[in-house]
């Protein structure tokens, strides 16, 4: 392959002590899919959308092979035949889900309302871009696929963001990837992977949304151990650095038949070899922020013991936490189950324990053989994600109806 020019649309050089980091982040951090907010009267200018591809073009590929090519959609034919593909896809589906979570306050109302939006006007999209690569995917791992063309594709949205443009990300269309093929003289061997309408944004104002933070779902040193601590010190594997434990699985049933499990105080008790039981605390008979509730445990380089708790979180059908003792802030550790809604009455469930930053158990170890500190605490992690994944796996059995 001749080696190519150096592209004059984008920099040969760039001194990184000058990046403006706020500019950066804030690109990164609010573009997502735009659906509502496409301004479908405006036109996109040509050069425009070149620029972002150039830009776009800079992002890594397998093997540095020149695989990527760009399908620009401007003909009015064209983008109706598009959005016809796209509507008979997924039009159905989208408008039962808008119609069924409109006014629900359902973590899915606003994304099945935008989603119907966006089937309804595809062809009025004044330009879509379908990034392909050249290649078929054979699971054979070799460069210049999938791997070379995502993040090129997700950099021109980003590139887009920065001049006031707005993309959504969608894959759809390739359930009719052979009359896309036929309507836009795809070739063989060339692989069409996403679909992004671009056009102006309608205002200025983006925001970035809720997200887990780094420190809850960045596993350390093998899959699930967390640490709360962010600086540099986190490398001294102590207790002070606030060790963790994290499992995760999916459900096959709604949120909310996880929710009357997860929320019943003695839900792992069937599935932990330390956990036993729990009752409520006198005064309290059922889960709210605040009621307490008695555990009782048992271990065997330690024996039997109880401790009482206190509901720290609890929001239903989402999240259910409690701590050691009275308030997270004084917790020698703190539990939690978390339900995330999946597409199709199915759901995510998080169980969750963060030691410290009070004194446990653990504490008096440690203070005892201070030497042995990161071998006490990787010992724990490791009867914590043991006995968790026995509990969402036993909820899941329950929760689908196979025990």
């Amino acid at each position: 392959m001749p080696t190519p020019e150096l592209n004059p649309h984008v920099p040969a050089r760039y001194d990184t002590t000058a990046v403006d980091l706020a500019s950066v982040d804030g690109v990164l951090s609010t573009t997502r899919s735009v659906r509502l907010r496409l301004d479908l009267e405006r036109e996109v200018p040509h050069d425009l959308v070149l620029d972002c591809i150039d830009v776009a073009e800079q992002g890594p590929g397998g093997g540095n092979q020149a695989s990527r090519r760009w399908l620009l959609i401007r003909d009015p034919a064209q983008r109706q035949a598009i959005g016809d593909m796209y509507h008979s896809v997924v039009g159905a589906f989208m408008q039962r889900g808008r119609d069924a979570t409109a006014g629900t306050g359902h973590p899915m109302e606003q994304v099945m309302k935008s989603a119907f939006h966006l089937a309804e006007h595809l062809a009025d999209v004044p330009v879509i871009v379908i990034p392909c690569v050249w290649g078929v995917h054979d699971n054979s791992g070799k460069p210049g696929l999938f791997d070379s063309v995502l993040q090129s594709a997700w950099s021109f949205c980003l590139a887009a963001r920065a001049r006031g443009l707005a993309t959504a990300w969608t894959t759809a269309i390739l359930n009719k990837e052979d009359e896309l093929r036929e309507v836009l003289g795809i070739p063989e061997g060339v692989t069409p992977v996403a679909l992004l309408p671009l056009a102006y944004a309608k205002g200025t104002e983006f925001g970035s949304v809720p997200r887990r933070r780094a420190n809850e779902i960045a596993y350390v040193d093998g899959w699930g151990r967390t640490w709360e601590a962010r600086g540099e010190e986190s490398a001294a594997r102590s207790l002070g650095e606030g060790p963790g434990a994290t499992v995760e699985i999916d459900i096959d049933a709604p949120a909310e038949r996880v929710w009357e499990i997860v929320s019943d105080i003695n839900a792992g008790a069937d599935f932990s070899e330390e956990f036993v039981r729990a009752e409520w605390a006198p005064g309290y008979d059922g889960p709210a922020q605040g009621a307490k509730f008695i555990g009782h445990n048992q271990h065997p380089a330690i024996g039997e013991w109880n401790i009482d708790l206190t509901v720290t979180e609890y929001e239903p059908n989402v999240l259910f936490g409690w701590a050691t003792g009275e308030t997270e802030e004084v917790a020698g550790a703190r539990w939690r189950y978390e339900i995330d809604v999946l597409h199709g009455q199915r759901c995510r469930l998080r169980h969750t324990v963060r030691i410290g930053p009070g004194e446990s158990g653990l504490t008096m170890a440690i203070t005892a053989m201070p030497d042995k500190e990161p071998r006490i605490l990787s010992r724990r992690q490791d009867e914590h994600l043991a006995n968790m994944t026995r509990c969402i796996e036993g909820i899941k059995a329950l929760a689908e109806g196979s025990i």
